[in-house]
């Protein structure tokens, strides 16, 4: 049998495929079920609907054979793109400069599943109660679409999980609650006509000008009167535009302008309910200024990927573990969003804790430093030895 790889070997096998979320992460996937299954370890595949991306999940049954309750470790295999960006390196080559391990993905979130499989030859050697589980993704970053995939398939067959850890880079300090993501896409139809005609047309730019305005309304809103929560460094919802196109030509009346928001709600806060603020502004108002210039004008909105909040309790036993095991009691929430309140929802207790900083995260010379490693492997040999 090959030598085992350590967590610098795993992350740079993991870094020299390209999985940005545009392609395909099977040659990643598998290559880890087929280097698992070496040690014995069978990997289930749940594949994309069009069967292009696959998600992992493996288990490490208990000393006894048992494969139900244990913790869950996951961590999506997916990176953003480097396009457009000036690096000092090869971001898919694995570079050690200075203490830290440079590439895209080393930090977001590849450094958390190199150090979970290089611990597999010890979890499978420890005297364990309970077993461990990997649970690995894709889609992760284009709205967390491929988990669900795996998590509602498990579900289904009825596994039973005692709680998650999300490796996403945290310094390796417990986060315990994340904002959730929401992602939608309007598209205003009007009719086209030459500018010198302007009142025979229905301009879409400016019809979709003022949904946005509105949007940013309700952002000031929450803003001024929230409902807030002082632990969230951004303590109340967020809603933002951050794409728009239309129009052909100066001299003429646009029929369609596309734009893209999303809102970023505190945990508790109904998605559906601040949707709605929007549709009925479309609807009451909007949509009749509009039918009065031209009678077929309408307004689609399209609901994109979205994740949603996590709250951890304080008082389930995964998140006394991680706070016991990393001796950090403070309480933290982070605006970004990850795979977490996924497993949540789903009922599987779930905090966020992983090696690396945020703030290398999507960056030119993405990097990981090898301290945070080391830290990783230390925190999770513990809790290998604590189940």
């Amino acid at each position: 049998m090959t030598t085992w790889k350590n967590t610098r070997d795993w992350l740079e096998t993991l870094v020299a495929f390209d999985t940005t979320s545009r392609n395909s992460n099977l040659a990643l996937i598998e290559c880890v079920r087929d280097e698992l299954a070496t040690l014995g370890v069978s990997a289930r595949l749940f594949h994309s609907p069009d069967g292009a991306k696959a998600n992992l999940f493996a288990t490490l049954p208990a000393s006894n054979g048992e494969t139900q309750g244990g913790i869950v470790l996951s961590g999506h295999t997916d990176v953003v793109p480097v396009d457009g960006q000036q690096w000092s390196t090869n971001p898919f080559a694995l570079t050690e400069k200075g203490g830290r391990l440079y590439g895209r993905g080393s930090c977001d979130m590849k450094g958390f599943i190199a150090a979970s499989l290089a611990l597999v030859p010890e979890f499978l050697a420890t005297q364990r109660a309970r077993p461990v589980h990997l649970a690995f993704s894709y889609d992760e970053e284009i709205g967390c679409a491929g988990a669900p995939v795996m998590i509602n398939q498990l579900k289904a067959e009825g596994a039973r999980f005692d709680g998650c850890v999300v490796g996403e880079p945290t310094s390796m300090q417990v986060v315990v609650a994340h904002k959730g993501i929401n992602l939608y896409r309007c598209r205003v139809h009007g009719k086209a006509a030459h500018s010198s005609l302007t009142p025979r047309g229905s301009n879409a730019i400016e019809y979709a000008a003022r949904l946005i305005c509105r949007i940013r309304d309700i952002a000031d809103h929450f803003k001024a009167h929230g409902p807030y929560d002082e632990f969230f460094d951004v303590p109340f919802t967020t809603m933002t535009t951050n794409q728009i196109q239309g129009g052909i030509a100066v001299n003429t009346i646009p029929e369609l302008c596309e734009f893209a928001y999303e809102f970023r709600n505190l945990p508790g806060m109904s998605v559906d309910g601040i949707q709605a603020q929007v549709e009925s502004y479309v609807r009451d108002e909007l949509l009749p200024r509009m039918r009065a210039e031209f009678a077929d004008a309408r307004i689609e909105i399209e609901t994109g990927a979205s994740a949603p909040a996590l709250e951890a309790s304080e008082e389930a036993a995964i998140t006394q573990l991680v706070r016991a095991l990393t001796a950090d009691q403070e309480k933290r929430k982070v605006a970004y969003g990850t795979e977490a309140g996924l497993f949540h929802n789903a009922g599987i207790p779930t905090v966020v804790c992983g090696p690396g900083s945020i703030e290398q995260a999507h960056k030119p010379d993405e990097f990981v430093e090898l301290a945070q490693l080391d830290a990783c492997e230390r925190f999770l040999r513990k809790m290998g030895t604590s189940l």
